[in-house]
């Protein structure tokens, strides 16, 4: 951030001491989590991308971007303020209605998809007023689409990255090299993997802004990362575009949302003027700190930072990362150049109940055509096929940096709920060399235990049903087995499985009787209730059997039967006779 508060305010500095100490004061209370450094202080500069994690060229290919910062003012100035006040700051926070609502609508669905990750909408906004000036002001049609495209200069490796074509200028028009495209500016090779439907029409367009924001909100929480959390909110954010001076920009777009923003018409907002690859820099230097007197910048230009190349708070060690280190004209292999070939590290065998993190994880190796391991080149990981496993976070690409012994270890695969085989591939980004092909294994949910939930006696009179429901708990190796399918048949006899024609019953959605139901499965706490339970006129003792995946079974006992007459409780003491027994004798008299 230094650099950007030292480039704007030297225009208007008497000195380059002056300079300096607004760039100091802004930086202490600008961004959040962005200071001055000293003692017991960290600066923004020091937060870079975790290597296993990184992608490199980020979801631009570190395309240029908009360097305006925010105005000093609030966006929300008091009431009371007089008639002179400066109010740039109102019509800086305005942001045009469909580019708003297409943020808001993608931290909705980001809090329902995925509630960890604590992505604010001010974060979107952040990013695309820095990748387009909020799609040029808002120029965008009803349904979210640019009036026109927004393309980032072809990355020909001229001042900026190499990479050519991905998706034969499917994108961006060029069948060359790639180019940033749409108002969240991704390249082609992200969106191919990264791309959304985020206004529901069918359509995953990166012109789109309602699919960008969607796209960039999922990008941003791909590696489970709580942006709640000033180090995770860092490094997603230099995950996006792997420029310290990127980081700073956005964070303070970032605090200026938060203070305050307000809907304003679609193609009326504040257009940036000034990008990253349009002013003449100096020969690069890497300050440890903020600028200081007799540092300060040129008019114009900003310090750290070659024309068109990722700025670095240090000199990086990938001699491929951007930063020319050999004279004009020549081009040190990188990293990447070396590789020959990928080997499968060691991966164990790949299975999975559906719905489960698989214990194994991918491992390759990347290789010279000696067989020498290369450090700090990007593998990427994808899932391959029609099934819905992916990696943790929810994406089916992960890219990943290999260490020093030349392996990249992927994020951990969640199964899905398709079974059977699933393939993963892993290739080296930016290069066509041999890669690894894995097979994993997703098998069907499975319990090993089946047990009743109560111990009642099930009985019913004939033509009755039974009061009491029976209910199941399926479990796997101790734990609760959930979603597990089951079946349950009224069965002839414990020997005899077939179908009984006699006694209990279920009744189907017509309410004819049958007395197998298949296509049950368990709840999410492994209980299993089944519908109500009938009985015919036929009167005994029947027999039900669950069965589930996995193989666990219980056969429960139903009893029908009349009930029970009561016999009537006996009197006290005897009815009184109308006649008097026959057998009584008469009284004696008395005698005279």
């Amino acid at each position: 951030m230094a650099a950007h508060f030292g480039r704007r305010l030297y225009k208007g500095a008497a000195t380059t001491a002056v300079a300096a100490l607004a760039v100091a004061a802004l930086s202490a209370s600008q961004a959040p989590g962005v200071t001055a450094d000293g003692p017991d202080r960290q600066s923004a500069a020091d937060a870079t991308p975790s290597p296993e994690t990184a992608e490199g060229s980020g979801a631009t290919g570190n395309s240029p971007y908009y360097t305006d910062l925010p105005p000093l003012n609030s966006p929300n100035p008091s009431p009371s303020a007089s008639t002179g006040t400066d109010t740039s700051g109102v019509s800086e926070a305005g942001i045009p209605a469909t580019v708003l609502d297409a943020y808001k609508k993608a931290e909705a669905s980001l809090r329902e998809k995925k509630p960890g990750c604590n992505l604010p909408w001010q974060l979107l906004a952040a990013i695309g007023k820095v990748e387009s000036g909020q799609a040029r002001g808002g120029r965008v049609s009803a349904d979210g689409t640019t009036l026109s495209p927004i393309l980032g200069p072809q990355l020909d490796g001229n001042g900026f990255a190499l990479i050519k074509d991905t998706d034969n200028g499917a994108y961006d028009g060029n069948s060359s090299y790639d180019q940033a495209v749409g108002p969240m500016q991704f390249i082609p090779s992200t969106w191919e993997w990264a791309g959304r439907d985020g206004n529901g029409d069918g359509r995953e367009d990166p012109n789109n802004i309602y699919d960008a924001a969607l796209a960039a909100g999922h990008y941003l929480c791909r590696f489970d990362w709580d942006l709640s959390d000033q180090r995770d909110l860092d490094r997603a954010i230099l995950s996006y575009n792997n420029s310290t001076e990127y980081l700073n920009t956005v964070l303070s777009w970032l605090e200026y949302y938060r203070k305050g923003t307000h809907e304003i018409p679609d193609g009326t907002g504040t257009l940036p003027a000034d990008r990253s690859d349009t002013t003449v820099r100096p020969t690069p230097t890497y300050p440890s700190s903020p600028s200081t007197p007799g540092t300060s910048p040129e008019p114009g230009r900003t310090p750290g930072k070659p024309s068109g190349a990722a700025p670095s708070p240090k000199p990086p060690a990938d001699p491929g990362s951007g930063t020319p280190t050999t004279p004009p004209g020549t081009t040190p292999p990188t990293p990447t150049d070396t590789v020959d070939h990928l080997e499968d590290a060691g991966t164990a065998k790949l299975t999975a109940m559906a719905g489960d993190t698989f214990g194994e994880r991918l491992r390759a190796r990347a290789e010279t055509d000696a067989g020498k391991a290369v450090a700090k080149v990007r593998i990427r990981f994808t899932v391959v096929g029609d099934t819905d496993t992916t990696f943790s976070g929810g994406e089916s690409v992960a890219t990943v940096v290999t260490d020093s012994s030349g392996v990249a270890v992927a994020p951990a695969l969640q199964a899905g709920e398709k079974t059977g085989p699933v393939a993963v591939r892993a290739t080296v980004a930016g290069r066509t060399v041999k890669g690894v092909a894995y097979k994993a294994t997703v098998t069907e949910r499975a319990a090993d235990t089946l047990v009743r939930t109560g111990d009642k006696a099930l009985t019913c009179v004939p033509g009755g049903e039974f009061a009491d429901p029976v209910e199941l708990k399926a479990t796997y190796e101790g734990a609760a087995a959930d979603k597990v399918a089951a079946t349950a048949t009224l069965v002839t006899s414990a020997d005899d499985p077939a179908v009984n024609d006699k006694g209990p019953y279920f009744k189907d959605a017509d309410g004819n009787a049958v007395r197998t139901l298949g296509g049950l499965r368990t709840d999410a706490n492994g209980l299993l209730k089944l519908p109500q339970l009938y009985a015919d006129d036929t009167a005994g003792t029947f027999l039900l059997r669950v069965t589930t995946a996995g193989g666990a079974t219980l056969t429960v006992e139903l009893t029908v039967a009349a009930a029970e007459t009561e016999s009537p409780a006996p009197s006290a003491e005897p009815a009184p006779s109308a006649e008097p027994s026959a057998s009584a004798e008469p009284s004696a008299s008395p005698t005279a």
